[in-house]
């Protein structure tokens, strides 16, 4: 199994394992990774997959990526560990709303956001990797919300590791900060920066653009633009699809969205065999995804703040893999159009890719309004508190169900705990959350953050004055 880097602009582009992508994170060349080849299972193999418990389920489909970085025996030891802790004995249960809808609850993880489907898993491969190898590395990353608590989470207390994760200051609910600057680790940093999550996106591609910095600090990345994440992603969808019939019955998804990642992983799952008939992104204000999918227009606009702060993105950042794809693999189309969108604001106008994409994915904005209509209505048809960005996927979802009229079952992902946003449950449902224990003593624990501007200079002085791989005598690889 190896992998292309989308912006590899030779005639005979050069190949990785899966153990390079793991560790690296993002391609030298700024491009992000993406499998050679799609290793799909055949429908006889996926009738056997049907009844397993998730954590085998999950050992399963990573190891079709894996090649020979993971023994799928280390990759059943690792999935026991990550999913042994989710309060929940099914990992990510189904929930049914309707005769057609369902709830794919992905909040049962430590942060109790979808994030720890894939990083609780993620933090094990690295210590693994990373522990047969003597090595150390220091991980950055940006969080419009959940992505970071998980990381941290996940990464906390490694030997072989330092994570540094950047965050949008006053743009995120106060429980998704305290999640991360509540945990007291001395190889974890939590780092608000004075901008949009957009900046601090930016800011993380800077960093890994400086070769000395990337070198001296073996820099790697845990968020969705490291491909390790987006295969334990996938794993959920086969695990909703299967218990809802899959291959012998399709099954739609609806997915919140704002960096593209955790569609992207769906849109892999259908490659890989499984009968996903719809996929639908559900954006908040900042639709810049369903925008593109009405109209082939995708052009940057001011981030807005929304109910579903995790959402609030005007640039995609996964959505380079599926560019790719649509570009028919080809890295200098992909690297020039990335470039033009960056000196305009406006991608390329390519009337092909765009009808190419309107037949994989349909898209709907869903604004504060209708979410917080949809948790009040939700609630009220059937008992279940919500959270916004859930409610995000459930508007879209609808909108989806009355478009096709069929009769395939629609999965909705829950994507956090309505407990993550007490404020905006409450002011929809007249209900506030209760807090279950992972949330009840953040409100009184410490923080611990730095506030740096928004300048890729100023967070890579911090990185480097606090990273272990740069202090003398503290195991420097």
């Amino acid at each position: 199994m190896r992998y292309l880097s989308t912006r590899d602009t030779r005639a005979e582009p050069a190949t990785h394992a899966f153990e390079h992508v793991l560790l690296a994170g993002l391609a030298e060349d700024g491009g992000l990774f993406v499998p050679e080849t799609l290793p799909a299972f055949d429908q006889g193999t996926l009738r056997g997959l049907c009844g397993m418990r998730y954590a085998e389920l999950a050992a399963r489909v990573v190891a079709r990526f894996a090649g020979d970085s993971f023994t799928l025996t280390e990759l059943r030891r690792l999935s026991a560990a990550a999913y042994g802790n989710f309060a929940h004995e099914a990992v990510a249960p189904l929930i049914q709303l309707d005769e057609r809808l369902w709830l794919l609850e992905l909040f049962h993880g430590p942060t109790l956001a979808f994030k720890d489907l894939a990083l609780q898993l993620l933090g094990l491969m690295f210590d693994a990797v990373l522990g047969r190898r003597g090595e150390q590395v220091t991980i950055v990353g940006a969080t419009s919300g959940d992505t970071g608590s998980a990381a941290l989470a996940a990464c906390r207390d490694k030997a072989a590791l330092d994570i540094f994760m950047l965050y949008p200051q006053g743009r995120i609910s106060e429980v998704q900060r305290r999640q991360m600057t509540t945990i007291a680790a001395d190889n974890a940093y939590a780092l608000g920066i004075e901008g949009t999550f957009d900046d601090c996106q930016d800011i993380v591609k800077a960093l890994f653009a400086d070769e000395d910095l990337r070198r001296d600090l073996r820099l790697s990345a845990v968020n969705s633009i490291n491909f390790a994440r987006v295969a334990a992603q996938i794993v959920y969808y086969f695990a909703a699809g299967l218990a809802l019939g899959a291959p012998d019955r399709p099954v739609s998804f609806s997915v919140p969205t704002g960096n593209f990642g955790n569609v992207y992983a769906a849109h892999l799952a259908r490659g890989l065999g499984l009968s996903i008939e719809r996929l639908v992104i559900g954006t908040n204000a900042n639709d810049i995804l369903a925008r593109y999918l009405a109209t082939g227009e995708m052009t940057i606009a001011p981030v807005a703040p929304s109910l579903s702060p995790s959402m609030d993105i005007q640039v995609a950042g996964n959505f380079e893999r599926l560019l790719f794809e649509l570009k028919d693999h080809n890295g200098a189309a992909v690297t020039a159009a990335l470039h033009e969108f960056r000196r305009t604001g406006a991608l390329p106008a390519d009337e092909q890719s765009w009808r190419r994409a309107r037949g994989l994915f349909a898209g709907h904005r869903v604004d504060d309004a209708m979410t917080l209509a949809t948790m009040a209505d939700t609630y009220r048809r059937s008992g279940i508190l919500i959270d916004p960005h859930t409610a995000v996927a459930v508007a879209a979802a609808r909108a989806g169900v009355e478009h096709d009229g069929g009769a395939t079952p629609m999965v909705a992902l829950a994507t956090a705990h309505p407990a993550k946003f007490p404020d905006a449950v409450e002011r929809a449902t007249g209900i506030r959350p209760v807090a279950p224990p992972a949330l009840a003593e953040i409100m009184e624990r410490r923080e611990r953050t730095t506030i740096l501007p928004n300048d890729a200079g100023a967070v890579a002085r911090f990185v480097r004055a606090h990273a272990r791989r740069t202090r003398p005598n503290l195991g420097a690889a």
